[in-house]
C-alpha cells in the first residue's frame, strides 16, 4: 500500500524536479547561458512548439500559393481551367466524329456505294410536308427589323461583289483530248481526258484534300472540297503529291496521271465535279483543250 501511494509522488517529483541547463565556453569554461528547467516545462514547451508549427503549416497551405506545390492540392483556378479544357476536348471529339461521318458519306456517294433502295422517296416527301405544316412561317416584328437591317448592310457592302460566286474561276486540271464525255443517262458523272503518263494533275481551285487513297478499281484517288459547296474528284492517278487534310491552291500539282485501277483502259484522268451533292458537267466550266 505504501508503495502505491509513493508512486504518484515519485512521478510528480520527477516532473517538478528542477534542472539547470548551462552553456559554457569550451576553451575558457566561461558560463554563457544558464536556464532552470523541469521535465514538465520541457514537455509543455515541446508540445506548444509542435502545435505552433502545425498551425503555421496549415495557414501556409490554406492562404498561400505554396499549396500548389504539395501533391494532392491545387488552386480553384487550375481546377476551373482543367474543367474547361475537358469540355473543349469533348466538344472537339464530337466535331471530329461528325466530320469523319460526313467524309465517309461523301466517299460512299462518290464511289457509288449508296444503293437507290436505301432511300424511300415517299417517306422523305411525307416527312417534309409534316415538318412544314408544323412550322409557323409568320414573320415577327423582330424578324422583319433584322431582315431590313441585313438588307441595308448587304446593299452597301463593298466586299460582296469581290467574294461572289460569279467571280469564282476554275482552272483546268490537265490539257488533253476528252475520250469519254459527261453522260448523265449512263451514270458517267465525269469526263475522261487522255494524257501522257506521269502528266502533272492540278487542282481546279483552292480547297482542302478530304480524300487521298488507293482504290482497287480507280487507282490513286484525290478528292478536294472547295468553296460554294463544290467538290472535285481526280481518279486513275499513278502517284499522289498531297495527303488528306492538306490545303491546296488553284493550279497546284496534286498528283501525276497514270493507268491505275481495274476500270482504267489507258493513261487518262477521270475528272468529276459535284456541287452540293449533285454531279455537274465539267465542260460547262472548264476548257480542257
Amino acid at each position: 500500500m505504501e508503495d502505491k501511494k509513493k508512486r504518484p509522488k515519485r512521478i510528480k517529483r520527477k516532473l517538478l524536479d528542477k534542472y539547470r541547463l548551462v552553456i559554457l565556453n569550451e576553451n575558457t569554461f566561461e558560463e554563457r547561458l544558464s536556464l532552470k528547467l523541469t521535465r514538465l516545462n520541457v514537455f509543455v514547451i515541446a508540445s506548444l512548439s509542435a502545435i505552433f508549427l502545425m498551425v503555421v503549416t496549415c495557414l501556409i497551405i490554406a492562404y498561400t500559393p505554396l499549396r500548389e506545390y504539395i501533391p494532392g492540392y491545387s488552386s480553384a483556378a487550375l481546377k476551373k481551367k482543367a474543367t474547361e479544357l475537358n469540355y473543349k476536348t469533348d466538344s472537339l471529339q464530337r466535331v471530329l466524329a461528325l466530320n469523319d461521318r460526313y467524309f465517309e458519306s461523301i466517299k460512299q456517294v462518290l464511289k457509288g456505294d449508296v444503293s437507290v433502295s436505301d432511300v424511300n422517296k415517299d417517306s422523305i416527301i411525307q416527312a417534309v410536308k409534316l415538318e412544314a405544316s408544323q412550322v409557323d412561317f409568320t414573320p415577327s416584328a423582330e424578324d422583319s427589323l433584322l431582315r431590313e437591317r441585313v438588307d441595308k448592310e448587304d446593299k452597301y457592302n463593298l466586299f460582296e461583289s469581290a467574294t461572289s460566286a460569279s467571280n469564282f474561276l476554275l482552272f483546268s486540271p490537265v490539257n488533253g483530248t476528252i475520250s469519254e464525255p459527261y453522260n448523265l443517262k449512263e451514270k458517267h458523272y465525269a469526263v475522261d481526258i487522255v494524257v501522257a503518263k506521269n502528266t502533272p494533275i492540278k487542282s481546279v481551285a483552292d480547297g482542302i484534300v478530304i480524300f487521298a487513297e488507293w482504290t482497287a478499281s480507280t487507282g490513286y484517288v484525290v478528292i478536294i472540297e472547295h468553296s460554294y459547296g463544290l467538290i472535285s474528284v481526280y481518279k486513275h492517278n499513278a502517284a499522289l503529291t498531297k495527303g488528306q487534310g492538306d490545303l491546296v491552291k488553284a493550279g497546284e500539282v496534286i498528283a501525276t496521271s497514270g493507268d491505275e485501277g481495274e476500270l482504267s483502259t489507258g493513261p487518262h484522268l477521270h475528272f468529276e465535279l459535284w456541287n452540293d451533292g449533285y454531279p455537274v458537267n465539267p465542260t460547262n466550266f472548264i476548257d480542257f483543250n
